[in-house]
């Protein structure tokens, strides 16, 4: 009896696996069987203005080996022979050795086991595992679920600070790869198989496929020669000069694109991402820096805006000019000096500027600054990008008073400073920077980005009168002679600021600059060269004004942009004493102006 009724509850099982559950454990099965793959989506390239790749994202496999199966190689056999299977693993290890980059000692111990799944290597490209593939070697297969891109950067350091990196994960790390990471990400697909109990997909089994959506392609406004050239000279002038650090921005003086943002020290983001001291950051967006004498323009500017002095008004420039607790000085000893509004700004007198921005209220020169694009942000949306510092003038001491004047006790980016430039260079119109060009679609459709926001700060007739005391200063009288350009009237500025060293609390060397654009009476490009803490001589007509002329004769024929032909104006920049002192809107120490 217990043998009958064992036997009808076995046969009572089957009757239900049979006939009334036959499609749930049908379905089970078929779950066990089934394996799902993530297809990776493509990242958007990044690309310059001339189409060249600055970053793309390449497929990479991982190949794996089933040690019981590459036994078998050659021999003929269907499993692992003790006779036969060290040869058929040294013959195996020495063909794949070459495509994997492995050596075959080393290969023939990972070939060698009994495990059903050793990575062999997780970096083959399509191309490569399809050699392998046609070698025909048992048990080596690709590993369908770990399929995923890689990040490659061809330019490697030269634009590096720009451009950013991505991390392991594939998330992005800095730079534009974080700033446009919305544009650049794609969907994942997904791919679902029956396999077999090797891993192998069964050819007649079910499959499905939603296929992965690839990033979009974006396009910079960057030049990628001018990349490279600044980029280069950069390094070499900081090495020269036993300097900290350095920035040159490049922009287009009328609609505020950036052609080139160079930064130095650098990186391979190829090689390294993750290496400890590994300097990572685009300096022109996050360092701030005091501008010194650079800033000038914008109290000239101002003052020149608000009817307070002309570009011809005497100025009567002392040694000394005390004012609270300070006693203030120019970058040399000199006499009591004579000189109007432009020789002021030409000879880079910071006494003489201080005597200017009395004309005016703090308030009015906080406003004109601001509206330079002091204190904020550019717009841009870069990460890490600095705001600046600029205080409230109600907050200012006395002495802060007179040193914002001509660019001390203020900080500012590379950025902020090349675009006060840009300003005056378009006649008093500024353009915010921009940096993205355009977003291609992945139908191929451009999506061109809209033109930069602008904004007038002071009248053309401002700018042109700034823009003619600037040719003063790249002229034999000036403080940047070495910054002329053969053939090209050009406008710029000397800059040599004391460095405020966050990391000890105190000024500790200085900041040298030449900032300036070309051709000076129809501008195209503004070019900005900031070296920090270079080893003396450290005078920024020095130091950067030869990089400036460097850059900027390259940029000017890359750019095929031709002289004008026209001669510069005649700028007036001393004065006769007796004539000066008996000038009514003479600047001298002492003698109280009107304010605005």
């Amino acid at each position: 009896m217990a043998t009958i009724f064992t036997l009808s509850v076995f046969g009572a099982q089957l009757v239900r696996i049979q006939g009334l559950d036959a499609h749930a454990v049908a379905a089970e099965a078929e779950s066990k069987r089934v394996t799902a793959q993530i297809i990776p989506a493509m990242r958007g390239q990044i690309l310059s203005a001339d189409g060249t790749v600055l970053a793309s994202s390449v497929v990479r496999e991982v190949v794996v080996a089933d040690q019981t199966a590459v036994c078998t190689y050659g021999t003929g056999k269907n499993t692992c022979d003790p006779a036969t299977s060290p040869a058929a693993v040294q013959a195996a290890a020495q063909r794949l050795a070459p495509l994997l980059g492995t050596p075959v000692s080393e290969l023939v111990t990972q070939l060698t086991g009994e495990s059903r799944y050793r990575i062999l290597s997780k970096n083959v490209t399509p191309l490569r595992w399809n050699t392998i593939a046609e070698l025909g070697i048992p048990g080596i297969a690709r590993d369908r679920r770990e399929t995923r891109s890689e990040r490659t950067y061809p330019q490697g350091t030269t634009t590096a600070a720009l451009v950013g990196y991505v991390i392991d994960n594939g998330k992005p790390g800095g730079g534009v790869e974080l700033m446009v990471d919305e544009q650049l990400q794609g969907t994942p697909g997904k791919q679902t198989f029956e396999q077999g109990q090797n891993g192998t997909a069964i050819p007649a089994g079910e499959s499905s496929i939603t296929p992965a959506v690839d990033g979009r392609d974006v396009t910079l406004t960057i030049n990628s020669s001018l990349q490279w050239y600044a980029q280069n000279s950069l390094a070499q002038r900081i090495k020269e000069t036993k300097a900290e650090s350095g920035t040159i921005v490049i922009m287009n003086a009328k609609t505020g694109d950036l052609l080139s943002v160079a930064s130095y020290p650098t990186f391979d983001p190829n090689t390294d991402i993750g290496k400890q001291g590994a300097e990572l950051d685009n300096k022109a967006f996050s360092d701030v820096f005091e501008p010194g004498s650079t800033a000038k323009i914008m109290t000239i500017a101002a003052a020149l805006e608000e009817g307070t002095v002309t570009p011809s008004t005497p100025v009567v420039i002392p040694n000394r000019l005390p004012r609270h607790d300070a006693r203030f000085k120019d970058s040399h000893e000199h006499p009591t000096q004579y000189r109007t509004v432009a020789g002021t700004l030409a000879e880079s007198s910071n006494i003489g500027t201080i005597l200017v921005s009395e004309t005016l209220k703090s308030s009015t020169l906080e406003r004109y600054f601001r509206s330079f694009g002091l204190g904020t942000r550019s717009g841009l949306g870069y990460p890490g990008e600095s705001a600046g510092i600029l205080s409230e003038s109600s907050t200012w001491s006395g002495t802060q008073r007179a040193t914002v004047a001509f660019g001390q006790g203020v900080s500012v980016t590379a950025i902020q400073d090349a675009s006060v430039f840009q300003t005056i260079a378009n006649g008093g119109v500024r353009v915010a920077p921009r940096l993205i060009d355009s977003v291609t679609e992945a139908d191929g459709t451009v999506r061109e980005m809209p033109a930069a926001t602008s904004s007038r700060v002071v009248s053309e007739k401002t700018a042109n009168d700034v823009s003619r005391m600037l040719e003063g200063v790249v002229s034999d009288e000036g403080t940047a002679e070495e910054a002329m350009v053969a053939g090209y009237r050009v406008a710029g500025k000397t800059g040599t600021a004391d460095f405020y060293d966050e990391r000890v609390g105190k000024y500790r060397g200085f900041t040298a600059s030449f900032i300036g654009y070309a051709p000076a009476d129809d501008p195209e490009i503004v070019v900005a060269v900031i070296v920090q803490k270079p080893v003396y001589p450290y005078f920024g007509g020095y130091v950067a004004g030869p990089v400036f002329k460097d850059v900027t004769t390259y940029a000017l024929q890359e750019l095929k942009i031709p002289p004008t032909g026209r001669k510069p104006p005649k700028v007036t920049l001393a004065v006769d004493p007796e004539k000066a002192l008996k000038d009514p809107t003479v600047l001298r120490d002492g003698v109280e102006h009107p304010r605005r």
